[in-house]
């Protein structure tokens, strides 16, 4: 009897999922009301936009760095130099990380685009953003054992309630089935904002502020490593967590940016 009484197990299973994808629609009807008052709008010009943040026009009018470029620090050249041919920066300078990749100049558009993702928590920016990266970046991550984003101090992280870095590794490991280990590096010492500072400054304010967590030593050595990072300025704070890397006994470290400064020539 108390089976009969009992609706059968199909139809049981088929009300549950039907009451599950209710609640799904009812979960997401305040978004949808939100999304229908206040339309999505393009983070540089605020028009209207229909996708991940960015319009058609402001898309085209970033600066995406293609071939010819410095194979040591992805620096684009005007003209194609020949093979192997370093910038005369990677001459005069070189980085403690062995390659530097870019998926865009610093400009305008590529600007705004990091000050949202960075301050305005507008976290749907990034799997474009990453997308991007992952491939201006393909043969640097070929070779990686890991992805490390640039850590935050502790205080910085609490104050802003995510990392930048940490989310556009997550994009590019999705991308390249190349691992974030986030937890191997520390940010051991709070430092001033770089904005403002010059080359000589910037590097003196991250001296000693990055270490390699004593428990992910043995994680590190003979690793390649890629860090992740959202702009290439000075390169002073990838330079320095670059050191605390190699210091760690890692095999390579390479570095791969969102957007990089790109000087006029």
């Amino acid at each position: 009897m108390g089976a009969e009484a009992s609706p059968p197990r199909s139809i049981s299973s088929h009300l549950r999922g039907a009451l599950e994808a209710c609640r799904g629609v009812l979960a997401h009807l305040p978004r949808l009301a939100l999304d229908i008052a206040l339309p999505t709008l393009c983070v540089s010009c605020r028009e209207p936009v229909d996708g991940e943040g960015v319009c058609a026009s402001c898309w085209a009018r970033l600066s995406f760095i293609e071939r010819p470029y410095c194979p040591r620090l992805g620096i684009p050249f005007v003209y194609d130099p020949g093979p192997d041919m370093l910038s005369m920066e990677a001459i005069a300078s070189p980085p403690a990380y062995q390659r530097a990749r870019a998926a865009v100049r610093y400009d305008d558009v590529a600007r705004t685009l990091v000050h949202a993702l960075k301050y305005q928590d507008r976290t749907d920016l990034a799997p474009a953003m990453g997308r991007w990266m992952a491939r201006a970046g393909g043969e640097l991550l070929a070779g990686a054992d890991m992805l490390v984003p640039v850590p935050l101090h502790w205080r910085r992280a609490w104050r802003r309630r995510y990392n930048q870095s940490g989310a556009l590794a997550r994009i590019i490991e999705r991308q390249s089935g190349v691992k974030v280990k986030a937890e191997v590096l520390r940010r051991v010492r709070a430092t001033e904002q770089q904005i403002g500072l010059s080359r000589a400054q910037r590097a003196t304010n991250v001296q000693g502020a990055f270490q390699v967590s004593p428990d992910r030593q043995a994680d590190v050595q003979g690793r390649r490593i890629v860090l992740i990072d959202d702009v290439l300025t000075s390169g002073a704070t990838l330079d320095a967590c670059a050191r605390a890397l190699l210091r760690a006994k890692a095999a390579q470290v390479d570095v791969l940016v969102f957007a990089r400064v790109v000087e006029s020539r």
